[in-house]
């Protein structure tokens, strides 16, 4: 009987050490990843941005990298996404503010979406127009009536400058 408790005692110990082991692994993944997304969601974490070489006379230009950004200058409203998304930047609204007003005074907003230059064409080209829809949504959010909205194909689909510049949407004001 001595050998059967003793062999029994043996199996429940390796079985113990092993689950134990597993827990310890499981744990440690686990901590390492809520630990690294912890860390990338808190304020004041620096963000990869992809940096613009200012142009004579222009002001230096940051766009990040993985998140949306939207940026009016010269009488156009543009959206910087992330790579393989649609994603609308969170204060879209007080950027298209002057479109509405522009829309409100008789002119259509004209809606173009670019992409970058990396991976299936196809698929960018899709990606554009999926980003150039949202963009449409936002202005119709903000009260723009959608007949005064014109999505416009550009020429080239695929966006000038670095990869984060190229992934855009572009607003303008026609008459």
């Amino acid at each position: 009987m001595s050998q059967s408790s003793d062999g029994d005692g043996q199996q429940r110990f390796v079985l113990g050490f092993v689950f134990g082991l597993v827990a310890l692994v499981v744990a440690t993944v686990v901590g390492t990843v809520v630990y690294q997304r912890g860390v990338a969601r808190q304020p004041g974490t620096p963000v990869a941005a992809a940096v613009v070489a200012p142009a004579a006379g222009d002001v230096l230009l940051v766009i990040p990298a993985d998140r949306p950004t939207v940026r009016a200058e010269a009488g156009v409203v543009r959206f910087y996404v992330a790579t393989g998304r649609a994603d609308v930047a969170p204060d879209a609204a007080a950027a298209l503010a002057a479109v509405a007003q522009g829309v409100a005074a008789g002119r259509t907003a004209v809606v173009s979406g670019y992409h970058d230059s990396t991976g299936d064409p196809a698929a960018n080209e899709e990606l554009a127009k999926q980003r150039a829809l949202a963009v449409r949504e936002a202005l119709k959010s903000i009260g723009v009536p959608e007949e005064k909205i014109e999505l416009r194909k550009p020429e080239a689909l695929t966006g000038t400058g670095s990869e984060a510049e190229a992934r855009r949407v572009e607003v303008v004001l026609a008459n």
